[in-house]
């Protein structure tokens, strides 16, 4: 969370999506968001969670907008194995635009 929270300006928002592979003791995958919203509460920034479930509905609609050709992800620049620490670097570092794809 400091890390998030150091990119942001003094009165920045950060919204943390969906849950993650590893369980709070309480909370299950959600135990990160709510942490992260009491902590922020003493440093002026606004947290906010965006949590979704998926439907076998929506995602036949993506898929076939993506097979349509209406819909697809922008590719910022791709690397090979061997520079996924460059790629990692570009990312931290805010010079990543758009996805960045790892080809093997």
């Amino acid at each position: 969370m400091a890390r998030l929270r150091s990119v942001l300006t003094p009165d920045g928002t950060l919204v943390i999506g969906g849950g993650e592979g590893a369980r709070g003791p309480w909370f299950g995958g959600i135990d990160r968001q709510l942490r992260a919203m009491l902590l922020s509460r003493s440093k002026g920034q606004q947290v906010g969670t965006f949590i979704c479930k998926e439907n076998p509905e929506d995602l036949l609609v993506l898929k076939d907008l993506i097979e349509a050709g209406k819909l697809t992800p922008v590719v910022g620049k791709k690397y090979p194995l061997a520079a996924v620490r460059e790629a990692i670097r570009d990312l931290e570092s805010g010079r990543a635009q758009g996805k960045l794809v790892i080809t093997l």
